[in-house]
């Protein structure tokens, strides 16, 4: 996912809460993460962020983006 990527689905995005509570984690999953729960988080702070240079460092902050466009993002190894 890149950045202009995450606005513009955000952009494309409604606004609507599933209101879905998420099942609980055992401890072999807790370090895991997947495809969904990091779209998820990058929405969220795509949402709140300033502009495309905010996003981009709150993204790696974060571990929600790779440096290496290679390698997965820090949060999925």
């Amino acid at each position: 996912m890149t950045i202009g990527s995450a606005r513009q689905e955000l952009e494309g995005e409604r606004f609507a809460s599933s209101g879905s509570i998420p099942s609980q984690r055992t401890a072999a999953d807790a370090y895991r993460v997947s495809e969904e729960q990091l779209h998820r988080a990058r929405m969220v702070v795509a949402r709140n962020s300033g502009d495309s240079e905010d996003l981009r460092q709150l993204l790696d902050m974060l571990g929600l983006i790779s440096a290496n466009p290679d390698l997965p993002p820090p949060v999925t190894r």
